[in-house]
């Protein structure tokens, strides 16, 4: 009886050591499971030593490079340290009293196809077949700086083959003579040129033809002046050729244009008598032209040459272009130099903008350019434009008309031609204007001219 106790009593010792190894080797898997290929498991123990400090985190640890334990089909012994992947078999080795792990017999092919995965995913890292330690891991990066910046290096090495250096291609334009010159060095260079005695005369207009159009420019118009270039070209309107006439005037146009500091200069040096002479004695049609051009720069608002022009009798000179042969190409230029002259004081004198528009109505007031206008009859000189038959000049002359009505009105209620000349151009726009919206155009141009003719009609009666 005692036998069989002593039986049962052992039978109950085994079978309680085995309960106890199998709830120690399946807690991992059921309440601390580590998640599929993580490089460790960090039990909440390990987070602090002893001390209360957290551990050496991974990079710092390089004496103790963490592993990963890579189950496979057969058993295999787990390392101290080495995390077990989620799902892996796990035993006790009751004779050698080290733990085992394995694949489940299902994850054999896994296996093999997870383990080729890795090393492709590793490329040329040299790696253990169990395990790969950071310090390896920094290496490998090292390899890929290394190739990106070979690969770098490379690229600019082509590169520098392709396309030569800066420097290099400066002294390549040095050897040629090729040199990047600025606006101000060219026209030293064109104003030297124009007035060298050994200069021929195409080699002189061909200066004044490329300074034109650099003086364009207010900045270069300035610089212009202060080399001495204004003066030449002012020289240039006393020349007997006609050319240097034309092309001196050319420049001087370009130059004075909106620019006040070159005008006030201009009228200083002489340049408004000399183009009133061209003006007025009998010089070619191309000298004339831009003798008027530059004229009529130096005028647009500069008030002080506006009334020199006045004194100098300029209405006189402008309506002698009038009776001169060949001068018709003039007239239109003319006509609108005036209604440009007169419009610009009426704008100003009904403009309120501060004491400088003050002081320079004041400036305006001494300039009497409408009584003059009345008095040497441009009325009718103006009116019997009306009669060419351009379109572009009858609504240059037509506006002109329009601005000199408030001080010409009698005279033109006491001119019968002008009077049947509005009658046949208001027939002629009426039919224009017609064609004009019947191809859909409800605002063109014809329709505008006719506006103007019946507004003048309208103010004659």
């Amino acid at each position: 009886m005692s036998h069989w106790a002593g039986l049962l009593s052992t039978a109950a010792k085994v079978n309680l050591l085995v309960l106890l190894v199998s709830a120690v080797f399946s807690w991992p898997s059921r309440s601390d499971r580590v998640p599929e290929f993580a490089l460790t498991k960090i039990e909440e123990s390990d987070m602090k030593d002893d001390s209360g400090k957290e551990p050496v985190t991974e990079d710092d640890a390089d004496p103790e490079d963490l592993e990963v334990f890579y189950p496979t089909h057969q058993w295999q012994t787990i390392r101290p340290g080495q995390a077990v992947p989620a799902g892996s078999h796990v035993r006790l080795n009751l004779q050698t009293g080290e733990k085992e792990a394995k694949l489940p017999d299902s994850e054999h092919g896994k296996s093999e196809e997870r383990e080729e995965r890795r090393r492709k995913r590793l490329g040329k890292v040299d790696v253990d077949s169990n395990s790969f330690t950071s310090q390896e891991l920094k290496k490998a990066l090292a390899k890929m700086k290394e190739s990106e910046k070979a690969e770098r290096k490379a690229h600019e090495e082509e590169v520098r083959k392709k396309f030569r250096p800066i420097e290099q291609l400066k002294e390549e334009f040095e050897k040629l003579n090729v040199k990047m010159e600025t606006d101000y060095e060219i026209m030293v260079k064109l104003i030297s040129k124009f007035n060298s005695s050994a200069s021929t005369l195409e080699e002189k207009v061909a200066a004044l033809y490329d300074l034109e159009y650099y003086v364009h420019q207010v900045d270069n118009a300035k610089d212009f002046l202060s080399m001495g270039g204004l003066r030449l070209v002012i020289e240039g309107l006393n020349s007997s050729e006609a050319a240097l006439k034309e092309h001196s005037a050319f420049v001087l146009g370009a130059a004075l244009s909106s620019n006040p500091k070159v005008q006030i200069e201009a009228i200083e040096g002489g340049a408004l008598q000399k183009l009133l002479v061209i003006l007025a004695t009998e010089q070619p049609l191309p000298v004339k032209k831009k003798a008027l051009f530059a004229l009529s720069s130096m005028l647009r608002h500069f008030p002080y040459a506006q009334q020199q022009f006045l004194k100098l009798g300029g209405l006189q000179v402008l309506r002698s272009l009038f009776r001169q042969k060949g001068m018709e190409p003039l007239h239109v230029r003319v006509v609108t130099l005036l209604y440009d002259l007169i419009v610009e004081k009426m704008v100003l004198e009904d403009s309120q903008h501060g004491d400088q528009t003050q002081e320079k109505i004041q400036q305006y007031q001494q300039v009497r350019l409408v009584p003059a206008v009345v008095e040497q009859d441009w009325c009718v000189v103006v009116s019997n434009l009306l009669a060419v038959p351009e379109h572009d000049t009858r609504e240059k002359v037509l506006k002109t008309v329009a601005v000199l009505m408030a001080f010409c009105r009698e005279r033109y209620r006491g001119d019968p031609a002008l009077g049947s000349t509005l009658g046949l151009l208001r027939s002629e726009y009426e039919e224009l204007a017609a064609q004009e919206q019947r191809e859909g155009d409800k605002d063109g141009y014809f329709k505008e001219l006719l506006g103007s003719i019946n507004t003048i009609i309208q103010e004659l009666r």
